[in-house]
């Protein structure tokens, strides 16, 4: 009889749970060929056996890409033959992209990290993402993303290519009953706000726009509450736990928010160009530029397209 654990598998959040792990170290194991994964719909799953060996070997020191002797594979391959490609960031837009990417080409498999804008530039960096999302803004040029990047990817040979571009601002309660209007309204003392986690784009927008209205952290009730994603945010401040905080229109819309747009930000996306990438740029590059991809993409609120497809840098 089988053991039952060779009828176990694991999805990347339980194996990024099990070993204490961000999600995005578990699809560079993945990608390297140290962990062995395979497709079940749109899911990445590792089996128990090949978890329980990897971990053996990562014990003895000895961890690598030929981890499962059922990982006979080139390293990036899965079992359905397609490379992963590791797409960072939260928005919907990405989930969007990810499902053109997989019908225009069988070649590529889309993994989705939910990791923030300053972490997914880290991430490609060490060599852990390859289509990375970003808006960060820097308060002194007014420039979104490039500062960041050119700071952090100093080195690197890359392309940055504008997604969509949408508001920022905050969400208040239904009505706003505080009659919040802006940035200024942050330091008063009746106003509890809700945060970002460090490195999240929407966080940096609230640091930068602190430090230009002169307003000190310690000034900001709920600076240090914090909710991993604009949902969170939204539905703080509509259950009563905050009165205000940054975030976008769809996720004020979905939860029945109000929204105050104080800003527009690009959303961009950064892939290296190096020997390995090239083939699948072309082709995700392809992607940003089609009519399906548009199509879809104008169905979301608040969206503006005008430059979506556009290569904003090259190096």
């Amino acid at each position: 009889m089988n053991n039952i654990t060779d009828e176990l598998s694991y999805t990347t959040e339980d194996i990024a749970k099990l070993l204490k792990i961000s999600k995005l170290t578990v699809y560079d194991l993945i990608k390297k060929g140290e962990l062995p994964a395979y497709r079940v719909g749109r899911q990445m799953r590792v089996d128990a056996t090949d978890l329980e060996l990897y971990k053996q070997q990562a014990r003895e020191g000895r961890a690598s890409r030929t981890a499962s002797p059922s990982a006979n594979l080139p390293r990036w391959k899965t079992e359905e033959g397609g490379r992963p490609l590791v797409i960072t960031g939260q928005d919907v837009s990405l989930d969007i992209l990810s499902r053109h990417i997989e019908k225009h080409t069988k070649a590529y498999r889309p993994l989705r990290s939910h990791a923030g804008s300053l972490d997914s530039l880290i991430a490609m960096y060490q060599g852990r993402a390859d289509i990375v999302s970003t808006h960060l803004l820097d308060g002194d040029t007014g420039d979104y993303n490039l500062p960041y990047i050119r700071r952090i990817l100093s080195g690197f040979s890359y392309v940055v290519v504008n997604l969509v571009t949408r508001a920022a601002g905050l969400c208040v309660q239904p009505g706003n009953p505080k009659q919040i209007t802006g940035w200024e309204d942050l330091r008063r003392d009746d106003i509890r706000i809700v945060n970002r986690e460090k490195g999240a784009g929407a966080r940096v927008l609230l640091d930068e726009q602190l430090r230009l209205h002169g307003i000190s952290p310690r000034q900001v009730r709920g600076y240090a509450d914090e909710e991993s994603n604009h949902l969170g945010v939204a539905g703080q401040v509509v259950s009563g736990a905050a009165d205000t905080g940054v975030g976008i229109e769809k996720a004020a819309a979905l939860v029945g928010a109000e929204f105050i747009p104080l800003i527009r930000e690009r959303y961009d996306l950064v892939m290296l160009k190096n020997d390995a990438n090239l083939e699948w740029l072309d082709a995700v590059l392809s992607v940003l530029k089609s009519d399906p991809l548009r199509k879809e993409l104008a169905l979301v609120q608040g969206y503006d397209l005008s430059m979506t497809g556009t290569i904003l840098h090259e190096t």
